[in-house]
């Protein structure tokens, strides 16, 4: 493709700083080329470390328990799970680590100092050496770079054969289109029958998204017609996998019907692409209750003295002191800084503080300020809130729901569409993500003046609450958000929107995918073109080659221009600067800076060589710290010339089409052989995975992860102990079993020593307690609903008597070193089927430790959610037989409902 820069005076992207040359010379090359002769093992393109960086102070949350009850945590006294080397090498010790011993000399050149020796690094992300990615050979010593070099390498020239395939596929489409044309004239005269008439031989039209369209005279039975999905109506929403119940009970007919689903993606696509709906009715928003003031005798205390501040004041002093416990905050500096500006601001504002005498009090230091007693009042009433009964809790539930039932939903073109943030954010202290400089600053309670309404010409306008009004009505049927205001603390506009499972955002995900599949036939193409530009003689030329290339390669963001004052300092490929780029030679390059969300991201790279000569070219004197490192590009620039390979195409859609076309080819490779459930679904999570890490969607491991598996290690140990001792009731029925079978089967597996046991049979013993007192509470509520007396404590005592028989059962066992049978009418059939079944539960649990193990630097949910295509899973649970439930969450099945039904009756359908 010819250079979008023909032009030795085109505009700078960017005129602040140092900028570099127009043009390359030749004898800059060869000063680069000889700098840089030393030949890398590594091959390119891969990354050496995995993930962004967490530093040790951020909250990381724990895993969800998906609705299934947690097990509490206890300390595994036997042998831990080895997760890291504990060989001491300096070789394989963190980059910041080695080089944080040793000092630099002054007069050093420290332009190519990491960023993570100039500040505190947090924790790095591991070696890419240390990362699994679903492949167990053991007797394999080819490096995992080098393999994981091999197939990208091998899906890149897939890539390319596949590329040239449509194309050549198109073209010849092309040439035939006139004489089909040419065709369809001369036979146009003999199709004088109706419609109707002709006989259908039931076959479906594919329509061009991929979507089949069923024939209107379909030869189908009456019965079937009836539920036949119509081309642009609405059908029922059923769960995908859940199989239909041919009889319905009293519990299935009180159940309300589902909203219907409307079929947007076999409806008749729009002329007007640019109009989102004709007609749009719907209520408005929902504001956050007003303040409360706190009861008199709660006071913030400055320098000891209880003060008397304005409600304004008050407020802003309660958003500190409720989140008291939030020390990842309110111990940061920049945020108490931001807090007290704000608060001393608001305190002047509305007439000063006083103490009890009345007398003014200037506070002038963020360190004489005592929150604890608002913190006491705030935690309180949270504590309340934690101590209602189940059935208070319900009944507040149902309240709240009842009041926001009628803005959870509007009226778009006649059909009822949910909507997603209907509610008005409340005003509270601003924590952002990392490090934002704004971190701590008042948000503001935002009013009806600030909010403009978007809605139909003919709708109602809802009413602004009593005493308000709105900004302004408009009816802009080009724009998709309900509602509309300017939050005060980075001027940023928000938006109501509907929600993820509704038809309008199941149609911007689809136009994503769709244009992520459209790239294949590109691909090959800007590949070529950008290799090609890597050594262009003008700068412009191979300063956007090279974005391109660590764009595609590395998934890394575009990167936006940034207003530094307003907001936080975060960085993309087009945006980076001087320091957020280390290179080591020969071929490695080292990524630092603050990236999405002011989230740090650290990685380790190798490039092709004339990819780091070029970057040492862009980093070359005079440029210093602070000086842009793509110089003369910008994202503008970059998108319009990737237009022109295709429209719409933009630096975002490659990390859509090389994890969805990565998916795809990995998928392809699997067999469906006969394995189990458990082992189909770490099929397509090892596929998952290697997506993530091919394409560098990674995270560091969290800090719970460990915790988690020892938790499953204990849980996989008690089934063991559990067979051990069914084992040891077969020989209490038939002691000859032990000779049948050897006494090794009965011995206790190695795992399990003496004080394990003993820990795991108290364990066991308060899990049957808290089994009981929770059954006995909920009974008693049930009993007060209903106007009954309560159960006395006596009733609790007598049920903790199982409890506590378990206990003695246990005590006589460990005394006696023998276990009695119990059950009714035990025998040696009985007891070796369970030990099958725990052999299974055993093997099924192993299977799931494994796979959250290769998961713990990986987040399969967000190259899952985001960046691979959801047909592809699809595909995948049907070739598979496994429910999409497996997959996909509730959620997400209604936010992916037009991939799952969509392409149903599709058994070839390819991304």
């Amino acid at each position: 493709m010819a250079s979008d820069s023909s032009d030795d005076d085109m505009p700078l992207a960017k005129s602040n700083g140092r900028v570099s040359e127009a043009h390359i010379s030749k004898a800059t090359d060869k000063k680069m080329d000889q700098a840089g002769s030393s030949k890398s093992n590594l091959p390119a393109g891969i990354s050496i470390r995995n993930g962004p960086v967490i530093d040790d102070e951020m909250d990381v949350d724990a895993p969800t328990t998906n609705g299934h009850a947690k097990r509490k945590s206890r300390t595994s006294t036997s042998k831990a799970v080895k997760y890291h080397d504990d060989t001491d090498e300096s070789d394989d010790e963190p980059l910041a680590k080695r080089q944080r011993t040793t000092q630099k000399p002054a007069d050093s050149d420290s332009d190519d100092e990491p960023l993570a020796t100039k500040k505190k690094p947090g924790k790095l992300p591991p070696k890419a050496s240390e990362t699994a990615i679903g492949d167990s050979s053991d007797d394999d010593d080819e490096p995992l770079t080098a393999k994981l070099a091999k197939t990208k390498a091998s899906i890149e020239k897939k890539a390319e054969k596949e590329a040239k395939a449509i194309r050549a596929k198109e073209s010849k489409a092309k040439k035939a289109a006139p004489k089909k044309a040419k065709k369809e004239d001369s036979d146009s005269e003999e199709e004088v029958k109706p419609k109707a008439k002709r006989k259908s031989n039931g076959t479906a039209t594919k329509r061009a998204n991929g979507v089949k369209k069923e024939e209107s005279d379909s030869d189908a039975p009456l019965a079937k017609k009836a539920t036949a999905k119509k081309a642009n109506g609405k059908v029922k929403a059923e769960p995908a996998g859940t199989p239909t119940k041919k009889g319905k009970g009293k519990k299935e007919d009180s159940v309300e019907e589902e909203d219907e689903v409307y079929r947007w993606w076999d409806a008749p696509k729009k002329e007007d692409d640019s109009v989102k709906w004709d007609t749009l009715q719907h209520n408005g928003v929902v504001f956050p209750p007003e303040y409360e003031p706190l009861p008199k005798n709660v006071k913030l205390l400055y320098d000891g003295v209880p003060l008397t501040l304005s409600i304004e004041a008050e407020e802003i002093a309660g958003f500190f002191g409720a989140m008291l416990s939030s020390t990842l905050n309110v111990e940061n500096l920049t945020f108490q800084k931001n807090f007290f500006e704000d608060f001393t601001a608001e305190v002047k504002k509305t007439g000063g503080a006083r103490d009890p005498d009345g007398n003014k009090v200037a506070i002038k230091e963020f360190s004489k300020l005592d929150f604890k007693p608002i913190f006491a009042y705030y935690d309180g009433k949270v504590q309340e809130r934690k101590a209602r009964s189940s059935a208070e809790k319900k009944a507040d539930k149902a309240a709240k729901d009842a009041i926001e039932a009628p803005y959870t939903t509007c009226i778009w073109d006649g059909r009822k569409e949910q909507v997603g943030n209907f509610r008005v954010e409340p005003p509270g202290l601003f924590r952002g993500r990392g490090a934002h400089p704004k971190t701590g600053k008042v948000k503001r309670r935002v009013t009806p003046e600030q909010i403009t309404i978007n809605i139909g010409k003919d709708a109602t306008v809802p009413a602004a609450p009593e005493g308000h009004k709105w900004k302004a009505i408009q009816h802009d049927n080009k724009a998709t958000w309900l509602a509309m205001w300017q939050e005060n603390i980075n001027g940023a506009y928000k938006y109501v929107m509907l929600a993820a499972k509704s038809s309008i955002k199941g149609q911007s995900d689809f136009k994503k995918f769709e244009k992520a599949r459209e790239l294949k036939k590109h691909i090959d193409r800007i590949r070529k073109d950008y290799t090609r530009d890597l050594r262009a003689e003008l700068m412009a030329d191979r300063q956007r080659a090279t974005a391109v290339y660590l764009i595609d390669k590395f998934a890394l963001r575009a990167g936006n221009e940034k207003d530094a004052e307003n907001e936080a300092e975060t960085v993309g490929c087009c945006s980076l600067k001087f320091e957020h780029v280390t290179l080591k030679p020969p071929n490695t390059v080292i990524f630092d800076f603050l990236g999405k969300d002011s989230i740090r991201f650290y990685d380790e790279v190798v490039v092709d060589e004339q990819v780091f000569k070029n970057l040492k070219i862009f980093k070359k004197a005079p440029k210093k710290e602070g000086d842009d490192i793509f110089d003369r590009l910008n994202t503008t620039q970059l998108n319009k010339h990737l237009t022109n390979y295709m429209p719409g195409l933009s630096a975002k859609v490659f990390r859509t089409y090389n994890a969805s076309f990565t998916m795809s080819t990995l998928l392809k490779e699997l067999q469906n052989t006969n394995i189990s459930l458990q082992e189909k679904v770490k099929l397509y999570n090892d596929c998952n995975r290697k997506v993530a890490i091919l394409c560098n969607h990674k995270r560091t491991v969290g800090a719970s992860h460990e915790a988690a598996m020892e938790k499953m290690t204990d849980r996989i140990k008690g089934l063991q102990y559990q067979q051990w001792r069914i084992k040891q009731m077969i020989l209490d029925i038939e002691p000859k079993q032990k000779k049948k079978k050897g006494a090794n089967w009965f011995e206790l597996d190695d795992d399990l020593d003496e004080a394990w046991i003993l820990e795991h049979q108290a364990f066991l013993v308060k899990q049957e307690r808290e089994k009981i007192e929770k059954k006995f509470a909920k009974e008693n509520e049930k009993l007060v609903t209903e106007g009954q007396k309560e159960m006395k404590t006596k009733e609790l005592t007598e049920r903790l008597g199982v409890a506590d028989d378990l206990e003695k059962k246990f005590k006589k066992e460990n005394k006696t070193k023998k276990i009695e049978a119990d059950g009714k009418g035990p025998t040696v059939e009985k007891l070796e089927a369970n030990i099958k079944k725990l052999d299974e539960r055993i093997a099924t649990m192993r299977l799931q430790a494994e796979d959250r193990e290769g998961n713990k630097e990986v987040a399969l949910g967000t190259s899952k959610i985001n960046y691979i295509d959801p047909r592809l899973t699809v595909v995948f649970a049907k070739k598979f037989n496994v429910p999409i439930e497996k997959f996909f969450s509730k959620t997400l099945r209604d936010k992916f409902t037009w991939a799952i039904e969509s392409i149903e009756d599709e058994d070839d359908w390819e991304f």
